[in-house]
């Protein structure tokens, strides 16, 4: 038989008592006789803190394609600019009024030409710039590093300097520069005070912008109808997001936030998981309810909120930590609701 362990009665010490022995949690040495043995809890402060892998792609190093892309777009200007040339030049030969028109709307032409690259360059600068913060801030809560924390709520700051529906949050924050706050802490605080007015918006966004999906496409005749529809509400989604968040993408911004989010999606496995969650709340009796053409419209909204979900972790400066990340059985549950109100 085993013998059952004695328990020892309760008793009183002092800490600097010389039988009273601290030892490490994997010490397997056995105290001597009549001492007494502590063994200190983990401080859960001390622990490190879990950051998730950046979800933006790694910038590569030179690309031949985008040197390709550029020589290819520099000669197209020059060819255009020489049959421009031509073009003024006989307008000139045969009126010189005609030639004087034809030169003023190339000037014209030229001037929102430069407009146009010019807000592209701002719109490319800006979304690098939050992408740069998601990872600095992402490295500050692995370092918990307190001026950097500083530097990059001063950044974040900046961003968020021309939304008015954050000056309350924004004067909160400021508040706070000063005071001695972790790092780490520090980046947890920026986010709810910055993030929850932002995060709660991109939610009703992003379940606009499912339902709208998942009507139109449940009425449509057409499935090619259906497939222009879906691309043309998630690019407005995601430009949408970006706007919310601080990123102004032009023609070039979204084409690049596109690519983000399409990579995010297919290496988090998103869209495997959005089938399995799509067959669990089908199979659970729904189907059975839905015609084949609304059941197709609940599809797309659930996959168009997938994508908003992904247009959220790219687009947004700091990394989930304090608040939590919108998940898409909630947003699944608004839209099945709001199916059910429909019928």
């Amino acid at each position: 038989m085993s013998e059952r362990p004695q328990h020892r009665r309760p008793a009183t010490f002092k800490l600097d008592d010389p039988g009273v022995v601290v030892i490490d949690p994997d010490d397997g040495s056995r105290p001597a006789r009549g001492t007494i043995q502590i063994t200190p809890e983990t401080d859960p402060a001390l622990l490190p803190a879990l950051v998730e892998a950046p979800t933006l792609p790694v910038q590569r190093g030179f690309r031949w394609g985008t040197v390709f892309w550029s020589a290819l777009g520099g000669l197209t200007i020059l060819g255009v600019g020489l049959g421009v040339t031509r073009l003024i030049e006989d307008l000139f030969a045969r009126n010189e009024s005609l030639g004087v028109l034809g030169l003023a709307f190339a000037l014209i032409a030229a001037l929102a030409f430069v407009v146009m690259v010019t807000r592209e360059a701002f719109g490319l600068i800006r979304l690098a710039t939050i992408e740069k913060l998601h990872l600095r801030a992402a490295e500050v809560l692995a370092s918990d590093d307190r001026a950097e924390s500083r530097a990059v709520v001063r950044d974040l700051l900046k961003v968020a300097h021309q939304n008015p529906h954050l000056a309350r949050a924004r004067a909160a924050l400021q508040s706070h520069a000063d005071d001695i706050i972790d790092g780490a802490d520090m980046i947890r605080l920026a986010e709810r005070e910055l993030m929850t007015p932002l995060d709660s918006e991109a939610r009703r966004l992003i379940s606009s912008a499912a339902q709208r999906v998942s009507i139109v496409t449940a009425v449509s005749p057409r499935a090619l109808v259906d497939v222009l529809f879906v691309f043309a509400a998630s690019l407005r989604l995601i430009r949408q997001l970006a706007r919310l968040y601080g990123g102004r993408p032009g023609a070039l911004g979204l084409i690049r936030l596109m690519r983000h989010v399409i990579s995010h999606v297919a290496i988090t496995g998103g869209m495997a998981a959005s089938d399995s969650l799509i067959q669990q709340v089908l199979g659970h009796g729904l189907a059975a309810k839905l015609s084949q053409r609304l059941g197709e419209g609940v599809l797309n909204g659930l996959l168009t909120a997938r994508l908003g979900l992904a247009a959220v972790d790219v687009t947004r400066p700091l990394p989930f930590t304090a608040l939590p990340r919108p998940a898409l059985t909630d947003l699944a549950k608004d839209l099945l609701r709001k199916r059910e109100a429909e019928e």
